[in-house]
């Protein structure tokens, strides 16, 4: 399948529907600007994405941005609007078993309700929020490992922000033989218990989400977008003129 080169990673590229018909097995990341910008910094978050079967663009900006390139994306694919979809997909498939591990203590569960209510049957077979730093926890990441694993889950859907789920689920993928799918899908859990409420769909559409967010949460947020990210276009740049050189390649 052909793929869109944005700095140094390659975006599939695809649309929503040919992505829910395809996705079978691997692991899905979705890649925002603030993802490109860490990919520059951080070798153990690029080997991550190296070793990702879908990578699949998350954000406007970047689907807008492709457009200077020879091989544009098709549309934007954010990730929590993909996962909505692909439970509603897959409502009817009783070989889809889906695990919620991420956000912040009893919000997975909540959000596993809400979705088992609106698909109307348990699509959802378990959610877990882990504690503050369960990263670095190895005692608690084996405890995880076999929660996921003794609740028959086939998709494994970890929201814990970017570069943390992207790295532990390549850490762990081979102890979970059980699931088909890995998603690293940052506030996707949130959403959908609804403590975190996205952008109305103009907002969506125009590709500003991520300053509605910003507005929303401005402490936590403004350094990534409006200091962080910036270098973003500095990257892109060089990549239209031909001087991007990848800071990992061998």
């Amino acid at each position: 399948m052909k793929t869109a080169p944005i700095l140094n990673t390659n975006i599939r590229i695809i649309t929503q529907p040919e992505l829910l018909n395809k996705l079978k097995k691997g692991v899905l990341f979705t890649p925002n600007v603030d993802h490109l910008i860490k990919l520059q910094k951080d070798k153990d978050f690029y080997v991550a994405y190296q070793q990702a079967e879908w990578i699949v663009c998350d954000s406007k900006i970047l689907y807008f941005l492709s457009k200077l390139l020879k091989n544009p994306l098709p549309e934007a694919i954010p990730g929590s609007s993909f996962f909505t979809a692909f439970y509603e997909y897959h409502k009817d498939n009783p070989n889809c078993k889906i695990f919620l591990l991420g956000a912040a203590e009893g919000i997975a569960v909540k959000a596993m309700e809400r979705i088992n209510q609106k698909v109307g049957r348990d699509i959802v077979v378990g959610a877990h929020s882990p504690s503050y730093g369960f990263e670095k926890k190895e005692a608690e990441c084996e405890e995880l490992i076999k929660i996921v694993n003794e609740s028959g889950a086939n998709v494994l859907l970890v929201g814990v922000g970017a570069p943390k789920q992207e790295k532990w689920i390549m850490k762990y993928r081979d102890r979970m033989p059980k699931v088909d799918i890995f998603m690293g899908l940052g506030a996707t859990i949130d959403f959908e218990a609804g403590t975190l409420k996205r952008a109305p769909i103009f907002w969506q559409k125009i590709g500003m989400e991520w300053l509605y967010r910003c507005l929303k949460e401005p402490k936590r947020l403004f350094k990534r977008y409006f200091i962080d990210d910036m270098q973003f276009f500095y990257y892109f740049g060089k990549q239209l003129l031909g001087i991007y050189k990848n800071p990992f390649a061998k």
